[in-house]
């Protein structure tokens, strides 16, 4: 084994977030990594990266970056996209996937794998933009009237608008009869649209997120304040279902390419129903998150460590023909997405993973354990908070969400 001091460095792309890197970057700084290997002991840097022209052919820094901008920012994609083709970077999530694919592509993709997907038709927008000159003869001559009351009768009552893109909630809206769908497709503007039957009664509504082969449950409540939405619930589903959603969860993101996504799913009359599960940057904030923000922090960790140390090499194609043929091949579909399942385990390699994180990581769970009592971790609450809230209001949300943290700790205490 050589002496060599190999850095891997490890790029984060950002932008509005605040308090996740400086916890990431912290935590990185306390595990203080040597990580032996045939080439040498390997070590890690991490860097923010910063926006600013570039060559077409200037060598990449980074090893892996973690993206949490592309999706809308369009500079950032293009370096991102130039450095995987040129310098092979690693990157999370696949940009050509995030550019391509929207909330009305994944409905399609997973329909076609036999998920449950709610009855969903896509409608065209209610008004235009008039700087396109081919707008006006194009809906002249080929725009059909369509009945929106009808289209509402077919979908059912309560249904939902919302973009056909989505993100953050942006105009989604609930529509108990037919005046509401009309109102909100009035108030739709330039955005195309979907109108999804709602999955109701349901008992039971649970975001998935994961994080490479790593996922997390948690009982959600789209009713209560955005601080309040992630609850701090356990046990809230049997065993068989936690497990059921783990692999729909890790179906979509193998699928898709999206290392790092959450999926919504609905449970009605014991069948559970996946209804939002394109959301590849995902929520990261300890201001939404608090009780589960040390859980998020540590599975970016686990993985950029992983992928960077082992060198991981980019899936720049989806390859979506395997899914299909076991979606073709018969059987219930609990058998198919036990295929689909093995699949993605295979993609995101996930017996090699828990078997390096065993070997290297196994200090991980007690450094955040103290981390997560420190000022360091106090101060990235406050500014995020600080970020958010009216100065009034600082104090209150910080100590609230300190106290879910610590909560945590609590509850974590055998791992010290």
């Amino acid at each position: 084994m050589s002496d060599k001091e190999l850095i891997r460095t490890i790029g984060l792309s950002l932008g509005a977030d605040v308090c996740w890197p400086l916890c990431y970057e912290h935590m990185m700084r306390r595990l203080d990594l040597r990580i032996p290997s045939a080439e040498g002991t390997i070590r890690f840097g991490v860097e923010r990266v910063f926006i600013e022209p570039f060559d077409l052919e200037r060598d990449c820094k980074y090893d892996v970056v973690i993206d949490r901008l592309t999706h809308w920012y369009h500079t950032s994609r293009e370096w991102i996209k130039k450095a995987i083709i040129v310098n092979d970077l690693y990157v999370f999530n696949n940009p050509w996937s995030l550019q391509s694919m929207e909330k009305h592509t994944s409905y399609c993709a997973m329909l076609r794998l036999g998920m449950p997907i709610p009855k969903t038709w896509l409608v065209p927008p209610k008004a235009y933009t008039e700087a396109n000159p081919d707008v006006h003869p194009t809906l002249s001559r080929y725009a059909k009237l369509f009945d929106l009351g009808k289209l509402g009768e077919l979908v059912g009552y309560p249904n939902f608008v919302k973009p056909y893109d989505g993100g953050g909630w942006r105009s989604v809206v609930r529509c108990a009869d037919e005046p509401a769908l009309r109102e909100a497709y009035e108030k739709s503007g330039t955005d195309v649209m979907h109108v999804q039957a709602g999955v109701a009664p349901f008992d039971r509504f649970v975001r998935t997120i994961g994080f490479g082969p790593q996922t997390h449950h948690v009982l959600y409540n789209p009713e209560a304040p955005l601080h309040d939405r992630y609850t701090m619930d356990e046990n809230f589903i049997p065993a068989a279902e936690a497990e059921h959603l783990r692999k729909i969860t890790l179906t979509i993101n193998a699928f898709f390419g999206w290392e790092f996504n959450s999926c919504e799913s609905l449970r009605k009359n014991g069948v559970w129903h996946p209804i939002d599960f394109a959301n590849p940057c995902p929520d990261s904030q300890v201001t939404s998150l608090h009780y589960h923000f040390p859980w998020l922090v540590t599975a970016y960790l686990r993985w950029s460590i992983y992928c960077a140390a082992t060198k991981r090499k980019m899936r720049q194609t989806l390859d979506w023909t395997p899914f299909y043929d076991i979606a073709d091949s018969g059987g219930t579909f609990e058998e198919r997405l036990d295929g689909y399942a093995r699949l993605a385990e295979a993609r995101f390699e996930s017996a090699r993973f828990e078997e390096f994180c065993a070997k290297h990581l196994s200090h991980l769970d007690a450094v955040a354990w103290e981390f997560f009592a420190s000022d360091e971790a106090k101060d990235a609450v406050r500014q995020k908070v600080t970020v958010l809230y009216p100065a009034h209001e600082i104090e209150q949300f910080t100590e609230l969400f300190w106290g879910r943290i610590q909560k945590w700790r609590a509850e974590s205490a055998s791992i010290k």
